[in-house]
């Protein structure tokens, strides 16, 4: 059993990063010197790159800042008006999918995807690809047909994704967490036991879990017994004080040169209107001064940190922390890590600061480009820490909430949707992400579940992305959120079916 208190500090330690220091010159090599290299760089890009998963939404508008660049999806969001989205056209026989890993697999193995991959390749390479998720299946199949996967290896990942593990390299990383123990659980009678110096209301996490489905809030042993199951099957699970926080969200990628930090964004955490799960995430929120200049701070510092630490255990890339910010006495506390791209990337990559400079994406996908580059990481994080340089945007992640199996006749279309006065909505145009809404009386929809298929509960319908903010400062729906999410519900048509062995393709998120 492992036990840690986090330390309480007034004071933040800034991170002993190098100062950037040019790369020497090749004789035989492009070195890009700074933002506008780089941007011509992956505008004359020719290496074939790919973003492969369940759908493109966590990538959205790579294609316009890379040459080249294409998805490739097992669902269709925009129903073959995307001109950059690949999915196959017909389904083959396959094991029923359980992940996401399941779905990206599947997609390797079909003959439409592999002659599309052939059909673009450059010499003997098939090119690079980022996945959402992936797993050692996943490694061997991209190996097969030549791809080079854009990620540290999957079992670095898998131990990364770990939430105890999490704790483990905050703690070398000097990052304080939510005071915790990290222990099995075999009754309730040992949880009191080993949580005693927490107190009685408590959090607990399993390792691997999905927008808040793994998330228990325990107080006493009928709360305890609702999870027992899920508890106790695990061999090490994170038992948390709980606190009375507010949680929040940023991406960073760490690079050769450090860690770029991205500004810190607001979270929405359990609404029932949006998810099933008390603790689930669905949506975020970013725009000027949505925190404290204290907290902003030991956010960035907090997170270059974590990157360096990530970066000493041997990971490059994409990932994104979520912070926990306690009510009562200010402190910041690490909630958790996600190595890879996210559900918030698309606020992130879309946002002012990032379209002035290159989105967070860009870095990421140059640490695997075999180019030398030379990069002032502080200049960066200086330019996207100003408010001048963010502007408000909202996303809404909308789940089937009721516990039913129900079949889609009827969703509303990708693209961009306008509200009237009396709240009900109109499809306005296509576009395929949140850039071209030009007003709070306007909403990107990405439909996620659409005519033909089958939801359950905690499935993603779609997602809404709109300007200004949907949250009150006190961390609730605001009226023009639920106005939104009333009317985007309303244009979905639903046969309820009453056969609940009916078989759901895949019950987890796709958004993630």
């Amino acid at each position: 059993m492992t036990t840690k208190k986090a330390p309480i500090s007034k004071k933040t330690t800034k991170p002993t990063l190098k100062k950037t220091t040019s790369v020497k010159k090749k004789a035989t090599a492009e070195v890009l010197n700074g933002i506008s290299d780089i941007r011509r760089f992956f505008y004359k890009n020719e290496t074939p790159l790919y973003f492969i998963s369940a759908t493109n939404f966590n990538m959205l508008g790579a294609d316009e800042w890379i040459k080249g660049f294409k998805f490739i999806c097992h669902i269709e969001c925009f129903d073959g008006q995307h001109p950059n989205v690949f999915s196959p056209s017909y389904e083959i026989p396959h094991d029923e999918f359980t992940s996401i890993e399941d779905i990206n697999n599947y997609l390797l193995q079909h003959p439409e995807v592999q002659s599309y991959l052939t059909a673009r390749k450059k010499g003997k390479s098939a090119g690079k690809a980022m996945f959402l998720m992936f797993d050692d299946k996943t490694e061997k199949l991209a190996k097969k047909i030549g791809l080079e996967i854009m990620f540290p290896p999957a079992k670095m990942r898998t131990f990364l994704d770990n939430k105890v593990n999490t704790n483990r390299i905050a703690e070398k990383a000097g990052v304080p967490c939510v005071p915790y123990v990290l222990s099995p659980v075999t009754d309730y009678a040992h949880l009191q036991k080993v949580s005693k110096i927490l107190g009685d209301d408590l959090v607990i996490q399993t390792p691997f879990g999905d927008s808040g489905h793994t998330t228990f809030f325990i107080s006493n042993e009928e709360e305890y017994k609702k999870y027992e199951k899920e508890i106790v099957e695990e061999k090490e699970v994170k038992i948390m004080k709980r606190i009375n926080c507010k949680g929040s969200a940023i991406e960073a990628c760490v690079t050769r040169h450090g860690t770029i930090v991205a500004p810190l964004m607001t979270e929405l955490v359990g609404f029932k209107e949006l998810t099933p799960y008390k603790g689930g995430w669905c949506g975020n929120e970013i725009y000027p001064n949505a925190f404290t200049p204290e907290i902003r701070e030991k956010a960035l510092n907090f997170t270059q940190l974590f990157g360096n630490q990530l970066r000493k255990e041997g990971y490059k890339g994409y990932f994104e922390l979520d912070f926990l910010i306690d009510q009562d006495n200010g402190e910041i506390y690490l909630g958790e890590l996600n190595p890879r791209v996210t559900g918030a990337s698309s606020i992130t990559n879309h946002a002012v600061f990032a379209l002035a400079d290159a989105p967070l994406f860009v870095f990421h996908i140059l640490e695997w480009m075999g180019v030398e580059y030379n990069l002032n990481i502080d200049e960066v994080n200086e330019r996207w820490a100003k408010q001048d340089n963010i502007d408000e945007w909202s996303q809404l992640i909308i789940k089937h909430t009721e516990d039913t199996i129900e079949y889609v006749n009827e969703a509303p279309s990708s693209g961009i949707w306008k509200m009237f006065d009396n709240g009900h909505i109109q499809f306005d145009r296509l576009d395929t992400h949140r850039r071209a809404v030009e007003s709070e009386n306007e909403a990107f929809y990405l439909h996620i579940s659409k005519k033909g298929d089958y939801v359950y509960e905690g499935a993603d319908l779609g997602i809404l992305v709109s300007r200004g903010r949907l949250m009150t400062d006190n961390f609730k729906l605001n009226e023009r959120a639920k106005k939104w999410i009333h009317a985007i519900r309303a244009k979905y048509t639903m046969q309820l079916v009453e056969d609940k062995r009916k078989k759901i393709a895949f019950t987890g998120s796709l958004t993630k």
